[in-house]
């Protein structure tokens, strides 16, 4: 069973959402036809317009119920790990006979070299305006880090926020998502969700995104972890686990519902410096 289909089916057995990649190793007709999770696309924007344009078409027709937009990526960042291990990008089935996927450079990363030549380093948000002219789907936009983007984002008009620095992995020194969600939550006021993606491994990184705002969270690394080690069952325990230690740590903090958990019950690094003063 492919990665992919296999995350799929357990995001579907723990009713949860699936956000898949526009770089998975099957096709989204094969993800789809596999189980019935909710699923999200996440695209970029490409040089050619067509082909984001067929990309998200294939997804609607698909099933798919949202398109998660990341933004932060004009350029791919300096990811030296994949650099060092000459990375090769993995065989991206869903762009066969579009263009070709094979890059095998002689130094650097394949991922880089790919990156390079299919995506917009051009992209505004305007482009938020012709994806939605293309799509009826909600869109949200992955990769907001400030209150002014954040505010630019509504103005927009998209459906949603991802607080996300991309793993950490396009720019160092990017403020772990944590310590910019507040801020994004303020000037958002509730008019559109907020999600928070980064730095989630416990059920008690659940418990503080939520408290600080945020109405859900994206899980990354922990889910490739549970995958590698035992597919599709290693994919329901990571999310099993996290959601015994999150319904563990309400328990400890008397919140019988979600609805119950408020800005109180966390402390920034911020408020325990000034409570020193």
């Amino acid at each position: 069973m492919l990665g992919e289909t296999a995350t799929a089916k357990a995001a579907a057995a723990c009713n949860t959402i699936m956000i898949v990649s526009y770089m998975s190793s099957c096709t989204f007709e094969e993800i789809a036809s596999s189980c019935n999770a909710v699923r999200f696309l996440q695209i970029y924007v490409y040089k050619r317009r067509d082909i984001t344009a067929q990309v998200v078409k294939r997804a609607e027709k698909a099933g798919f119920k949202a398109i998660v937009l990341t933004v932060d990526v004009p350029r791919l960042g300096r990811r030296e790990a994949d650099i060092k291990n000459k990375m090769i990008s993995p065989q991206l089935k869903n762009f066969e006979g579009l263009f070709s996927t094979e890059v095998r450079p002689s130094k650097g990363s394949g991922v880089q070299a790919f990156a390079s030549r299919a995506f917009d380093a051009s992209f505004s948000w305007k482009d938020i305006e012709w994806l939605r002219s293309i799509t009826e789907l909600p869109i949200l936009v992955k990769g907001i880090l400030t209150r002014e983007d954040a505010l630019k984002a509504v103005e927009a008009g998209v459906d949603g926020i991802i607080v996300s620095n991309h793993g950490g992995r396009q720019l160092d020194y990017s403020p772990a998502t944590i310590t910019v969600l507040e801020e994004v939550v303020q000037v958002v006021r509730g008019r559109i969700p907020v999600l928070l993606d980064g730095g989630v491994r416990r059920g008690t990184d659940v418990f503080k995104a939520l408290a600080l705002g945020a109405q859900a969270v994206l899980i990354g690394r922990p889910i490739i972890y549970g995958l590698a080690a035992k597919g599709e069952d290693g994919v329901k325990k990571v999310i099993d686990m996290l959601k015994n230690e999150f319904e563990i740590t309400m328990a400890l903090s008397g919140c019988p519902t979600i609805d119950d958990i408020t800005r109180n019950h966390v402390r920034t690094e911020n408020e325990r410096l000034h409570s020193m003063l």
